[in-house]
C-alpha cells in the first residue's frame, strides 16, 4: 500500500527533514507514526499525499510510483486516501452534510448517491441526525468525527491521520482510535502520527518512530539505520 525506498526531502536552503527512509506498509495494516516535534512525521505523510514531492528516492502509493504523477493527476491520485487532520479543516460557513458530502461532489456523483453515503459516514462516526448542524455548534470531538466521516465518505483504501487526537482529552481518543480500528478491521491501511505515547501502547499496533528525520526503530520489522 506504501512503499519508501530511500525516501529523502530537503526544503530551499538546505534543512533536510527527512533522509534515507525506507519502509512499506501492507495492504489493510494499521500503524503508529511516532518521533519529537521536527522528526519529520508531517512531511512523510505530506509526500504519501503528494502535498509535497520527495527530494529523492522512491515513494510508491497503491502501485503508483509518485514521482511519475503530474500535477493535473493529483486530484484523482487523493480519491484514493483519505486525510484527516489535528484542526479539523471544516468549512464553518457550510452544514455537517456538505463538509462530509465535498470529495462526492467533486468526484461527480449523483445527488442520491452522495445522500446515501453521507449519511452511511455519518452512521459509522455516530453523527446520524446532526447533518443539518453547522460545525461550530458541535464539540471538539464531534468536528473531529466530521472530519474523519469526510475522509472515508468515498471508501478510499488508505486513511492518513495527522494527530487526529492532539486536541483531545484521553477518553475522546479513545473513541477516535476505535474508529481507526473499525476502518481497518474492515480492509481499510491506516497510517497515524502522534506523539501520544500511551494511546499508541494501548493499540498494540506496528510503530515507525522518526528521529531527526531517520527512521530508527520499526517495532515490527527491523532497525532502518
Amino acid at each position: 500500500m506504501i512503499q519508501f525506498d530511500n525516501v529523502g526531502k530537503r526544503y530551499p536552503g538546505g534543512y533536510e527533514a527527512l533522509g534515507r527512509v525506507s519502509f512499506h506498509l501492507a495492504e489493510a495494516e494499521m500503524a503508529f507514526l511516532t518521533g519529537h516535534s521536527g522528526a519529520g512525521k508531517t512531511t512523510l505523510m505530506k509526500l504519501i499525499a503528494l502535498i509535497e514531492r520527495a527530494s529523492n528516492g522512491q515513494v510508491i502509493v497503491n502501485g503508483k510510483n509518485l514521482s511519475g504523477i503530474r500535477r493535473r493527476g493529483i486530484p484523482y491520485f487523493r480519491r484514493d486516501i483519505g486525510i484527516i487532520f489535528q484542526n479539523h479543516q471544516l468549512l464553518y460557513d457550510r452544514t455537517v452534510f456538505d463538509n462530509v458530502s465535498l470529495p462526492l461532489v467533486i468526484a461527480g456523483h449523483h445527488h442520491h448517491e452522495i445522500a446515501r453515503r453521507v449519511r452511511a459516514a455519518l452512521d459509522k462516526v455516530g453523527l446520524l441526525g446532526k447533518e443539518k448542524l453547522y460545525p461550530v455548534t458541535l464539540s471538539g470531538g464531534e468536528q473531529q468525527r466530521v472530519g474523519i466521516a469526510r475522509a472515508v465518505v468515498h471508501k478510499p483504501p488508505l486513511l492518513l491521520a495527522d494527530e487526529p487526537t492532539g486536541n483531545l482529552d484521553p477518553e475522546l481518543s479513545q473513541e477516535i482510535m476505535a474508529l481507526f480500528r473499525q476502518f481497518n478491521q474492515v480492509g481499510v491501511a491506516v497510517l497515524i502520527a502522534s506523539h501520544d505515547h500511551a494511546l499508541i501502547a494501548r493499540m498494540g499496533c506496528r510503530v515507525l518512530t522518526l528521529e531527526q528525520g531517520a527512521l530508527t526503530i520499526d517495532s515490527r520489522a527491523r532497525l532502518t539505520q
